[in-house]
């Protein structure tokens, strides 16, 4: 039986590729972050932050954490820790004591303009060309939708 033929081969499986891909990208995203003593799920919290700012809006942890696609358990020690560095402010909301905002502090926004460099880098050193990034990112976006969508049909 050749490998192709083997559905449990490793490199047969999607689920391998995309994990080994995102541990590549993720790895080479760590000495950028770096240099804003920041981790990778700490840039994606402060990359929606940074977002809804320039839109003048302020984010629920609840939103923020359907965006990332996190539990509360994973993003509130995160958000704590960004909070702790002064870069994200977290505020209960008056009428609702269960609702909890975050957005950036000045400090937190000064980042962002160190930031703006960071994909343009991390693009430079891949050496695939911007329109198989840009294909590949739609391509993996559909396949998400595709995912997300058969999942809240099966919750039904």
């Amino acid at each position: 039986m050749s490998m192709e033929d083997d559905v449990l081969a490793l490199d047969n499986q999607l689920c391998f590729a995309l994990y080994a891909a995102n541990r590549a990208v993720t790895a080479r995203y760590r000495p950028l972050l770096a240099e804003l003593n920041l981790t990778y799920p700490q840039y994606l919290v402060m990359l929606v932050l940074w977002e809804a700012a320039g839109d003048g809006k302020v984010v629920r942890v609840s939103d923020l954490g359907n965006r990332l696609r996190l539990d509360s358990g994973t993003l509130t020690p995160l958000l704590k820790r960004l909070a702790e560095r002064d870069l994200v402010t977290r505020q209960r909301n008056t009428p609702d004591e269960r609702v909890v905002t975050v957005a950036p502090t000045e400090k937190g926004m000064a980042m962002r303009q160190q930031a703006r460099a960071i994909p343009e880098r991390l693009l430079c050193g891949t050496g695939i060309d911007e329109e198989r990034i840009l294909a590949l990112r739609e391509e993996l976006r559909s396949v998400l939708s595709l995912l997300e969508a058969r999942e809240e049909s099966s919750d039904r």
